[in-house]
């Protein structure tokens, strides 16, 4: 059956690449251990939260990973119609919508928004960010992943539409810009690292631009997913060290509060 999608606003291009979309699985390796890395560094935090957003759910993985592990609908919001129809959650709502229109209905509805692999995509962060607390309860939790290490920025990340990578300290730039204090944050993906560096030579050579998203993220099969799943275990979270990703847990900046870093 089509996804239901409620269209609270028109659909529009945003700078993510569609076939990211036809290759991105609730299987594959690095969907499964982003996840696991979420419920370690904000488990408690989803638990509690009462209302969940996640801006950028694209087709909708992460709500899917929530629906199943802990029986909770997280409302989905994104503006590329492409991966909404091919959303895959199944008790969530799913919305075209455009957070800078600041719906007065959706005004603090939230206790928990989960970003997630959005923000690199966005020119202006700091108008970003505060358009995301519009939609944020007073006392709410925003968690974001974004990809880590300006070094490994790559014909990979232009195909994908990203426009940096980050360190725990530029995340945490942005975030104050907006009066956002970090609670808590790992870098993760360690031991993925020389590939990440292997992919960055790889695909500086491939004279097929038009296949970059698909080689630098289809695992290509069975075995190879499995095996890089084992690979990726290989770490203990949080770690501060290095990563090819980087989760944060933020709230609104209380007097006297400071990050943590």
């Amino acid at each position: 059956m089509p996804k239901t999608i409620e269209y609270l606003s028109p659909p529009a291009a945003v700078s993510m690449a569609d076939q990211w979309f036809e290759i991105a699985s609730i299987d594959h390796f690095w969907i499964q251990r982003r996840f696991r890395v979420l419920q370690i560094v904000a488990g408690k935090c989803m638990q509690r939260a009462g209302e969940m957003a996640e801006i950028g759910c694209g087709n909708g993985l992460l709500q899917k990973q929530i629906e199943i592990g802990y029986q909770r609908s997280v409302t989905g919001l994104d503006l590329n119609e492409y991966a909404l129809q091919r959303n895959v959650s199944t008790r969530s709502r799913v919305c075209c919508y455009d957070i800078l229109d600041r719906n007065p209905n959706l005004k603090g509805a939230f206790d928990l928004i989960f970003l997630f692999d959005v923000l690199e995509h966005i020119e202006n962060e700091s108008a970003f960010l505060n358009a995301a607390l519009f939609h944020l309860a007073a006392d709410g939790k925003l968690v974001i992943n974004v990809p880590a290490g300006p070094w490994a920025f790559s014909a990979y990340d232009r195909a994908a539409g990203h426009l940096r990578r980050y360190l725990a300290g530029s995340l945490a730039n942005a975030a104050q810009q907006s009066a956002l204090d970090v609670i808590s944050w790992t870098y993760w993906g360690l031991p993925l690292v020389p590939t990440l560096a292997i992919r960055k030579i790889w695909l500086s050579l491939s004279l097929d631009q038009s296949s970059t998203i698909r080689k630098g993220f289809d695992s290509r099969s069975p075995f190879v997913n499995r095996a890089f799943a084992t690979l990726s275990r290989l770490e203990s979270i949080p770690q501060k060290v290095l990563g090819t990703s980087l989760m944060a847990v933020l709230k609104r900046r209380t007097a006297g509060g400071s990050n943590g870093r």
